[in-house]
């Protein structure tokens, strides 16, 4: 059965909207300007333009804990054992590991200080972080609907709890088109995580990234920690790049005469992305190969850049693709499901990302392109003040926890060196400035100079949005 975007993209090919996302600006400088916020269409008023152009996301899958990296509640040291007043969790549901069980407090064992000139209080265990201080915008009012982590993932990503949808770097690409024919528009990288923090991993699926009902040639595109950077780019034996292009040549004239008498835009697509394969084969080489850093930079990202997969050298990576006008570059980072022995493992997951994350914040900026690129930095939801597991002062696990967790945000318009929103004196509820994932969505579009409400896709028989059909806003507070 033919989905309604084949359906109605069918006849005839060359339709508007088939010329137009057939061209290399995705929906097309005609389209474009539809898309474009109040302040960037009407550009003759003096408003300003759009802040940004690229998008790196590092997703902590498995949810970090807000309480003992970004959400410091020192009230919480006098409580350890008490159980959590009703009046706080307000009968709200728990997940089937802690259901009918008691809710008992355990603060986090681990310090904070004020860090850089705004004085923003970060954890211990994130030195290198706290040195960007000002640079940061920290989100402690973060909510989700989700309380399980495969549809919490595919919220973040997709912007809904339901298989299927298109991710953010999809849209993204689909929007906004490419910025270089060479490289995809949206990569991702899975990066290998602390050797001591293999408990409770949950796996990665391809549909994070997907394209969902847009057409393919926006999906991200994965690239490996070994072998081929991207799966099958190497020619295989016997096979030099002259007889390449003759095989390409062959196969795209059998291609176009079927897309004529097809009118398929998914037969384009093929086209065109066996073209940008052969291109990769120049391009991604490069773009992986690492000679040519200087000492300074890789001892910037630290000494785990030197290891293939690992997340510095993906934040590396990044750097790189960025620098290659890349426009949507997704790092996971996976082991952050601490429902035990949290003191133990939460100290090796933030060694894994603390200084490459800072370093890709000095990177950019010393290339003058932390300007106009956002940098995102979250999990799926948070974890609870009620502890799991051992319930001592230097030895507990938490729960999964959707009605608060933190994010922190960079670069590309994001007002640095300032925290936004607040939680109770439990970490346990928003009190004030709420965020919603649809939100975040809201504003990274906002910021990349896109109406999240216009920026649509028809899919059975709905105008499919990143932010879906519930209300979203753009976090007007968070804006530089």
């Amino acid at each position: 059965m033919m989905s309604d975007r084949t359906t109605q993209e069918n006849t005839p090919y060359l339709s508007r909207r088939g010329f137009l996302r057939s061209t290399s600006m995705g929906l097309g400088a005609t389209a474009l300007g539809a898309l474009l916020p109040r302040s960037v269409a009407s550009a003759q008023e003096g408003e300003p333009a759009p802040r940004a152009k690229r998008v790196i996301f590092l997703f902590m899958a498995g949810a970090p804990s807000q309480l003992d990296l970004f959400d410091h509640k020192p009230g919480l040291q006098k409580l350890l054992g008490e159980p959590l007043p009703e009046s706080i969790s307000q009968g709200q549901r728990v997940t089937a590991m802690t259901r009918g069980r008691e809710q008992r407090i355990v603060p986090s064992m681990f310090g904070f200080q004020p860090a850089g000139k705004s004085g923003v209080e970060w954890s211990e265990l994130l030195p290198h972080l706290s040195r960007q201080a000002d640079r940061i915008c920290v989100v402690k009012s973060m909510r989700t609907n989700a309380i399980n982590h495969d549809p919490g993932k595919t919220f973040m990503c997709t912007g809904s709890e339901i298989n299927g949808r298109a991710s953010m770097g999809s849209w993204l690409s689909y929007g906004l088109g490419t910025m270089n024919r060479d490289l995809p528009d949206f990569v991702v990288l899975n990066s290998a995580f602390w050797t001591g923090g293999k408990r409770n991993v949950q796996g990665l699926y391809s549909r994070l990234w997907g394209s969902g009902y847009l057409p393919s040639k926006h999906q991200g595109v994965a690239f490996q920690t070994a072998g081929d950077p991207v799966l099958f780019l190497s020619n295989p034996k016997g096979v030099d790049a002259a007889v390449r292009r003759r095989m390409l040549d062959a196969v795209g004239d059998v291609n176009r005469a079927h897309l004529e008498k097809a009118g398929d835009p998914e037969i384009g697509t093929t086209i065109a992305q066996q073209e940008m394969a052969f291109r990769m084969q120049s391009s991604v080489p490069e773009l992986t190969d690492l000679s040519g850093e200087p000492k300074s930079v890789l001892d910037l990202y630290g000494p785990e850049v030197h290891k293939p997969g690992s997340f510095a050298r993906n934040c590396l990576l990044a750097r790189r693709m960025i620098e290659r006008d890349v426009r949507f570059v997704q790092l996971f980072h996976r082991g952050w499901d601490h429902h035990s022995i949290l003191p133990k493992q939460l100290p090796g997951q933030c060694y894994d990302v603390d200084q490459p994350s800072a370093a890709l914040l000095t990177d950019l900026a010393n290339r003058g392109l932390l300007d106009d690129t956002i940098v995102v930095f979250a999990g799926e939801f948070g974890r609870t003040v009620y502890g799991q597991g051992k319930l001592a002062r230097d030895d507990y696990g938490r729960d999964h926890h959707p009605r608060c967790f933190s994010a922190w945000l960079a670069g590309g318009g994001i007002q640095g060196g300032i925290t936004y929103g607040e939680t109770d004196d439990f970490s346990y509820n928003v009190v004030r400035d709420p965020v919603e994932v649809r939100d975040l969505h809201a504003t990274m579009l906002h910021l990349l100079g896109v109406d999240h409400e216009r920026l649509t896709f028809p899919f059975q028989g709905l105008d499919q949005k990143l932010t879906g059909v519930e209300e979203a806003r753009v976090v007007k507070g968070i804006l530089a």
